[in-house]
């Protein structure tokens, strides 16, 4: 299963509230964008939910969450660390198996950067990096992705790319994004934050950016 039921989530920093409480209740199935004006509470809902759900999601964080002094193929490979044997990831940072190789160079070359395989992730751009924390989440093979502008480094063309990938890829996905024009074409349900609490919750298909644009 991918869908969650979560209930009363809090947040607060500083003796401060952020977010709720609030309830999201998401099927298996559905692609939630997450919109909302920058601090209005989105990477916090992602975070809680994500704190709720680990096991059985894929994340892609804001801060991406790399690991500057490893090459490429060892960042992607991260996505699977908790399923293989710890004999196993200590060969892998060693001497990466042939398989594993082969699977992520090929998400890589879907990504359009298969060169970059073994490229410390340090010398990357911000898209790049971007894009590398993305085939993490598809690397790990998990039906629920958890992404927090998992665009928002890329051009036009990049950013359609990904979301295509991520809509292809994922059977369930919370997504929290500042493109208004990504959402509703990418998703099936637009859930608007604003001040921590959920001021907009309908289908895409009933909704144009007119009427999600008063939120930020």
């Amino acid at each position: 299963m991918s869908g969650f039921d979560l209930k009363g989530l809090t947040a607060s920093f500083g003796g401060e509230r952020v977010i709720g409480p609030l309830s999201l209740n998401v099927h298996e199935g559905e692609r939630v964008a997450l919109v909302g004006r920058s601090g209005a509470g989105k990477s916090t809902l992602i975070s809680l939910i994500h704190q709720q759900v680990e096991g059985i999601a894929s994340l892609v964080p804001q801060n991406l969450g790399l690991v500057n002094a490893l090459p490429v193929f060892h960042n992607v490979y991260m996505g699977r660390l908790d399923t293989n044997a710890t004999w196993y990831n200590t060969l892998t940072l060693i001497r990466p198996f042939a398989k594993d190789t082969r699977e992520v160079k090929a998400l890589l070359t879907e990504l359009a950067m298969p060169e970059k395989v073994w490229i410390p992730a340090a010398s990357l751009s911000g898209g790049q990096r971007q894009r590398v924390a993305i085939a993490r989440a598809l690397y790990r093979r998990s039906g629920l992705l958890l992404a927090d502008e998992p665009v928002s480094a890329l051009d036009g063309p990049s950013a359609h790319l990904v979301m295509k990938l991520l809509k292809d890829r994922f059977a369930t996905s919370v997504i929290a994004l500042h493109d208004v024009e990504l959402a509703l074409a990418y998703c099936t349900r637009i859930v608007g934050i604003q001040d921590g609490h959920i001021a907009l919750d309908e289908p895409s298909e009933k909704l144009t950016p007119a009427d999600i644009t008063p939120l930020y």
